[in-house]
């Protein structure tokens, strides 16, 4: 398909408010960057920013030459979880009306998890509920050495129901209890001890210098061998060796013969560059 995002930016827009609640900024490279547009509600959810994200991302998963996508929230924070006057309106749904309410957070998080090219949370600031869930979905997560987080839910009488998946991926069952059951704020080298957060850097200066880099050695990889290496980790985690030993032997060997394996093995026995990478 051609790529939907050859412009150098793409606008999802709040026709209500005429402001842009969700940015795109893709390079001619692949390195796209999506950015939450509320910095005024510390880019806390609401219907129509989850519903933008939806967009961008579902965009996203089948945009040609993406080989990174960035995720950030413009201003100081990161996101702060729930928009309060999102919270009043769910207050007054009945049960059925919240949970097409909550479907609609849930899709827009599988969407996150769905693309196939490496995502990566730029956190600064606070990472709040929804917001820690939205770094969690994520590949990896690089956060400032002062971002704070927290799955305050539980302090509202609520439960992260709908971020539990990425959570529980990132952390693991035991520490998500804990954190889930307690809803405390904690820093960001605790994010990066319980495997929230893959780095933690000093501060915006350097989070972007991590951007750079990370930008860099992705163009290093193939991008096909980069989704099926996502699908791969999904499909076999917590699967026992011998149920899995024959599928992984008929992946490798049906990505040895693709012409993304051809070009990289030729290329690396030629010492050449292969051509994906600038």
């Amino acid at each position: 398909m051609t790529n939907p995002i050859a412009d150098p930016l793409v606008e999802i827009t709040d026709t209500d408010a005429e402001s842009r609640l969700v940015d795109i900024d893709a390079t001619l490279e692949g390195v796209a960057t999506v950015t939450l547009n509320r910095a005024i509600r510390r880019n806390a959810f609401n219907a129509e920013l989850i519903a933008a994200l939806h967009e961008a991302f579902e965009t996203l998963q089948g945009a040609e030459g993406v080989r990174v996508v960035f995720l950030r929230g413009a201003g100081s924070t990161f996101s702060a979880g729930a928009d309060l006057d999102w919270m009043r309106e769910a207050a007054d749904r009945n049960e059925a009306d919240n949970r097409d309410d909550a479907m609609l957070l849930a899709r827009m998080l599988k969407s996150l998890w769905d693309i196939p090219a490496l995502t990566v949370a730029l956190v600064e600031g606070g990472a709040y509920g929804g917001g820690a869930g939205l770094a969690a979905a994520c590949d990896m997560a690089v956060a400032t050495a002062d971002a704070k987080f927290s799955f305050s839910e539980v302090r509202l009488g609520l439960i992260a129901a709908t971020i539990s998946p990425y959570v529980v991926q990132a952390v693991g069952p035991r520490e998500a209890r804990a954190l889930f059951a307690t809803g405390k704020v904690f820093d960001a080298a605790y994010a990066e001890k319980v495997g929230l957060v893959s780095e933690v850097v000093a501060d915006g200066a350097q989070l972007t210098e991590a951007r750079d880099r990370i930008a860099q050695d992705m163009m290093a990889c193939g991008p096909e061998a980069v989704a099926q290496s996502k699908k791969l980790v999904e499909d076999v985690a917590y699967r026992p060796v011998e149920d899995v030993m024959e599928e992984t032997a008929r992946r490798i060997a049906r990505i040895r013969v693709s012409p993304e394996g051809q070009e990289g093995v030729r290329a690396f026995l030629e010492k050449r560059k292969p051509n994906w990478q600038i």
